[in-house]
């Protein structure tokens, strides 16, 4: 007996993965890695917790198909740019094919019960399965007592008896399994996404706005400095140095990069038109960051080197925040 199970490496889809391991079935994993996680590493976790229970793992990368979701979702956005429901429809319809492979008689998950008020509510679970062509297909172990029996339950794929009937947001009984199972060092409860943080969201909609087409790596450079917008000009303005040099590697081959040479400089980066009032616009925002403490700076700027001069005068607070994105 062979199951799939989904897997991001938090708390819970650990915990349903140790429950389905401890009935004998053989478990192979899948992880989504998407430009949107808020881990510190890529997978959240779920290559340690593979390693730990010595399953296979398969990460699947989620691209530009998976950007068109997020842009335009077929059931809509929770709070701010995270379309939850369409993103668990995406993940399992490549689930399914991937379970269909490998020979895997069910799929799980670590999803719980009135947990997101998104997509966990009956309703929203319900509506994912169908959607995804998976009705009754999809054993969720942590809440399974308390949702409709699945295929792998009728059939006896599984336990039932072992399955669990969590629900809601409290982390009290997750908490109290990791004892019952002596997992230590657990993961985290949940990596977060960054769909739901207000000021990304803001960022990804005005890329959204101003691009018919955007690409993952113009979705992680939103992760990297501070973003100002002036009209079709993105101005992007770097908050350290490990920053300053992600923006120099990712600059494309007509942005021009500025910087203050005298003193602590930001690297900022101007994307779009090269208007004359949008170079100035961008060493306005490059002094405001720098260290210097005069009024009138000369700035560096260009393509390929910093061959070019311009001064301009210390911007205001009011006039910087005015191009903040």
């Amino acid at each position: 007996m062979k199951a799939l199970g989904l897997l991001s490496g938090g708390l819970d889809s650990t915990l349903s993965l140790k429950l389905i391991l401890e009935q004998g079935i053989d478990v192979e994993a899948i992880n989504f890695v998407t430009p949107f996680c808020l881990c510190r590493k890529g997978g959240c976790g779920a290559t340690e917790a593979a390693k730990t229970f010595n399953i296979p793992l398969k990460h699947v990368s989620a691209g530009t198909d998976y950007l068109r979701i997020v842009r335009n979702p077929k059931f809509g956005y929770g709070k701010n740019l995270n379309p939850c429901v369409d993103c668990r429809i995406f993940m399992l319809k490549k689930a399914k094919k991937y379970a269909k492979q490998i020979g895997a008689k069910f799929i799980f998950t670590g999803e719980v019960l009135g947990q997101r008020p998104m997509s966990q509510h009956k309703g929203a679970l319900d509506l994912i399965e169908w959607e995804a062509g998976l009705e009754g297909k999809i054993l969720r172990p942590l809440s399974a007592k308390l949702l409709p029996e699945t295929e792998a339950e009728s059939k006896g794929f599984v336990d039932k008896e072992s399955l669990r009937d969590i629900s809601g947001r409290s982390r009290k009984p997750q908490i109290q399994m990791t004892k019952e199972f002596n997992i230590v060092n657990y993961p985290c409860a949940a990596g977060g996404c960054l769909l739901t943080d207000k000021e990304f969201a803001g960022k990804l909609r005005d890329l959204f706005g101003h691009k018919k087409r955007v690409t993952v790596k113009e979705v992680n450079l939103l992760k990297v400095g501070r973003h100002f917008r002036f009209g079709d000009n993105k101005i992007i303005v770097g908050r350290n140095e490990r920053e300053n040099g992600v923006l120099l590697q990712s600059k494309q081959k007509t942005d021009f990069y500025f910087e203050v040479p005298e003193g602590g400089s930001p690297t900022t980066i101007l994307q779009g038109p090269k208007t004359s009032l949008a170079i100035r616009k961008a060493a306005a925002l490059t002094v405001f960051h720098s260290d210097t403490k005069l009024s009138e700076v000369q700035v560096v700027f260009g393509k390929n080197k910093l061959d070019k001069k311009i001064t301009v005068l210390l911007p205001s607070l009011a006039e910087v925040d005015e191009l903040r994105i």
